[in-house]
């Protein structure tokens, strides 16, 4: 309903402004009595027109479409920024400890100032590349099931976010896990679980941590290139450091 008013509304407007034009060229013609003039600077003005399509449509378009994604994609990265500093970190630092051997991943994601788009494109690809693989006991299980549930309402208003819509890997990322923390507060104990019910979980676990980390990288690729002073904060709270400390010694 409210699309066929507005092409009724843009009908009128362009029926009115037709006639604006056309009343126009009548009252230049009845003041002036120069129809050579009225017709020869008439089709000067049509003879412009393609090249003011093309600078509209091609130009300008472009510049506000570009101004557009730029806005866009600020939001989207503010808010992901915000979910690590509300949780992102804190989680991969939970999951870290339920992972056999990342000695690879603390060599691997060292980040520090020196790093440009190279070491950030290395990194990316290394963590994709790389089997996550671990054993999570029953007491990990449960400290993760506490902080997971404790940010459960702030998991679920992300999903409410329009600008998650358009960042799949995120959102997968969430959706990751939400499962993990639905898995986990389903079962009344974790104790003593059979064996590959506590293999089940430690996988889930294992692909949310991998997709943390994924997004990771490019959190703290975005805080070096546009936020230097968070990207500081963020390399001495590296949740892959063995012995990470926020104070400058």
């Amino acid at each position: 309903m409210s699309s066929i008013k507005n092409f009724r509304v843009n009908l009128l407007i362009g029926l009115l402004l037709i006639i604006s034009s056309i009343a126009l060229y009548c009252i230049q013609y009845y003041i002036f009595k120069t129809p050579r003039d009225t017709f020869f600077y008439l089709l000067q003005d049509l003879g412009f027109v393609p090249l003011q399509v093309i600078i509209v449509t091609l130009v300008l378009d472009k510049l506000l479409t570009s101004r557009e994604k730029r806005e866009k994609l600020l939001k989207l990265n503010t808010v992901i920024s915000a979910f690590f500093s509300e949780l992102g970190t804190a989680a991969i630092s939970l999951m870290s400890g339920s992972h056999l051997d990342i000695s690879d991943l603390q060599g691997a994601l060292s980040v520090n100032s020196e790093w440009k788009e190279a070491e950030f494109k290395k990194a990316s690809n290394m963590v994709k590349g790389f089997k996550f693989h671990g054993e999570c006991t029953a007491r990990q299980l449960v400290s993760l099931r506490e902080f997971l549930h404790t940010y459960k309402p702030y998991l679920l208003r992300m999903f409410d976010n329009p600008n998650l819509l358009e960042h799949d890997a995120f959102t997968e990322m969430l959706w990751a896990l939400l499962h993990v923390s639905e898995e986990l507060e389903s079962r009344d104990s974790l104790e003593e679980l059979p064996k590959n019910d506590m293999a089940h979980l430690s996988n889930d676990v294992m692909r949310a941590y991998r997709l943390l980390t994924i997004e990771w990288v490019c959190y703290m690729k975005y805080l070096k290139i546009d936020y230097p002073y968070l990207f500081s904060l963020a390399t001495r709270k590296n949740p892959f450091k063995e012995k990470g400390s926020v104070i400058f010694e």
